[in-house]
């Protein structure tokens, strides 16, 4: 009523619903993070000073081959006085596009002590999307494998084969002028357009998950880390920057499902994967016995699978953890509790790193009311790479503090003691055994096929899984969806294929002229490309 009084010309739905107590408890309150970190170093120096502490320790395992601190640092150090010889230098993006192994490690470190930013990419994407990420970044060196040579667009700027790379250069420290606020990694992801967008990220984001992960995570548990995330997502940007960052084992694998088969498995102390791929450890019964901590994002939570990992006797801690890229991997996390009978929530906001759930008024809703979740803080990212107007969309003026917030497209709510509870989306964008996908891609590039007047995509329940299904109308000559399939495989990632394609005459619409998606049918033996498998190309088997 006294906001009713104070402003009677505003709109009934702008009409404030908190009192400034209320107001000072969501806004202030439960966004007091703020955690002190140095402001002069980058994301390799605490690298370089980890290795002063611990040279002969091990760094990195790959299968049977293993690299020390300090071995890890001279090849990584040889290599970026190389980079800085052919160019690269601060706001510098190279490219690097190899398979899983030792030199996949020496590679980013290099590009970062060199200055450079690191663009990743996946030697089993299409040659257009590499070819489209390649020009986007506008990458003048590329790091890769000889082998690869073939899966690999023409460009214009240099090639460095890290397998056969064995120039002698300095073996110090170089010295470059990169600052905190330079470019340290941009990753692409979905983009609604047909195009995929380049999330760019300076070195102050992943410094503030790298120091927040010290502060949560013991010594005892990062001692061995599995990174089976592709570099393509940033996932393993916590797999890989916090163990080495502060004396742990980065022991890497192809996916999480290869752990039983690592010459290394027993020393794996914290799995960091998606819910889908703990739940299928946990079946097959190949936990390793160190493994003590358990981080689980990209995906649902179940409260079953939380409890089924307490059960084993070695898992000490289970943490549910939620963020997009544009945040740098985590924003928020929550130790899911043993013997909970409902899902987790996805928590707090990690150190530096505030909270805001809005209405579209960009109002705080009161506890307990569904509003679209934004993200303040350290670890927001620059931006999109080459896209103002996105960035602009997306990157808004935070309204309560001089700086910006991202516009994260979920729904959530606070609970009553301060963490967040997620509730979906509220655009078009899904996930699939954790990779983000934005629905909208997939239908621009299916629109572009000739015999396509109109696509629909949407991800339909799958007893435990969610797939793909892409619904289709015709442009005269009728099609064959096998033809679909091989024209997608052309242009987009695996895990973005529909698993099933349904031909209609026309797209069900709502009386207002909208898409219902309800009227959509499910697809039939006709429609289907086949049977929902497990994955088994390289791309789905990366989480």
């Amino acid at each position: 009523m006294q906001a009713i009084v104070t402003n009677s010309e505003q709109l009934v739905a702008q009409i404030p619903l908190l009192t400034n107590s209320q107001k000072q408890q969501l806004l202030i309150e439960w966004n007091d993070t703020q955690a002190d970190y140095p402001q002069n170093k980058c994301l390799h120096q605490l690298f370089e000073e980890q290795v002063e502490r611990t040279p002969n320790a091990v760094a990195v395992v790959w299968l049977e081959q293993k690299l020390t601190y300090a071995e890890l640092n001279v090849r990584a150090n040889r290599l970026a006085h190389y980079l800085q010889k052919l160019g690269v230098e601060p706001e510098k993006l190279v490219g690097i596009c190899v398979e899983r192994s030792l030199s996949m490690v020496v590679g980013l470190l290099a590009i970062l002590k060199a200055g450079g930013a690191y663009v990743p990419l996946d030697p089993d994407y299409p040659l257009e999307r590499l070819a489209w990420m390649l020009d986007d970044a506008a990458v003048e060196v590329l790091l890769t494998q000889e082998k690869l040579k073939d899966k690999l667009p023409s460009h214009q700027g240099k090639t460095v084969y890290l397998d056969r790379w064995s120039a002698s250069f300095d073996e110090e420290n170089p010295l470059t002028q990169v600052k905190q606020d330079n470019l340290a990694y941009v990753i692409y992801t979905s983009g609604s357009t047909g195009k995929p967008k380049g999330v760019a990220i300076a070195h102050r984001s992943p410094l503030t998950l790298v120091f927040w992960a010290r502060e949560v995570f013991t010594s005892e548990q990062l001692a061995g880390v599995l990174a089976s995330t592709s570099i393509c997502f940033d996932l393993s940007v916590f797999e890989l920057f916090v163990p080495l960052c502060w004396g742990g084992q980065v022991i890497l694998a192809e996916n999480a499902l290869q752990l039983p088969d690592l010459p290394a498995a027993e020393d794996v102390t914290l799995i960091n994967t998606v819910p889908s791929a703990i739940a299928e450890l946990i079946r097959t019964k190949v936990l390793p016995k160190k493994v003590q901590t358990v981080n689980l994002a990209g995906e649902p939570l179940p409260h079953q699978l939380v409890q089924q990992l307490y059960q084993q006797e070695n898992i000490k801690k289970v943490y549910n953890l939620y963020g997009p890229s544009e945040d740098t991997t985590y924003s928020t996390f929550a130790l899911a509790q043993k013997g909970a009978n409902s899902s987790p929530p996805i928590g707090r906001a990690i150190a530096n790193t505030q909270t805001y759930i809005l209405d579209r008024y960009l109002q705080p809703v009161p506890i307990g009311i569904p509003g679209e979740l934004y993200l303040g803080g350290m670890g927001l990212a620059r931006g999109y790479l080459n896209q103002p107007e996105l960035t602009a969309e997306k990157f808004i003026s935070n309204p309560f503090a001089r700086s910006k917030i991202y516009k994260t497209g979920d729904l959530a709510r606070y609970l009553p003691d301060g963490q967040i509870e997620y509730l979906g989306r509220i655009d078009n964008q899904v996930k699939i055994r954790g990779f983000r996908i934005e629905l909208g891609e997939i239908e621009a590039v299916l629109s572009t096929h000739l015999q396509v007047r109109q696509a629909v995509v949407i991800a339909r329940d799958n007893a435990e899984n969610k797939r793909l299904i892409a619904y289709i109308v015709c442009a005269g000559k009728k099609l064959v969806c096998s033809d679909l399939r091989n024209f997608l495989k052309q242009k987009l990632p695996e895990y973005m294929i529909p698993s099933a394609f349904v031909l209609l005459e026309a797209i069900p619409l709502t009386p207002n002229g909208k898409i219902d998606p309800r009227a959509l049918p499910a697809p039939n033996n006709s429609g289907r490309v086949g049977e929902f498998v497990a994955p088994r190309t390289p791309i789905p088997k990366k989480f």
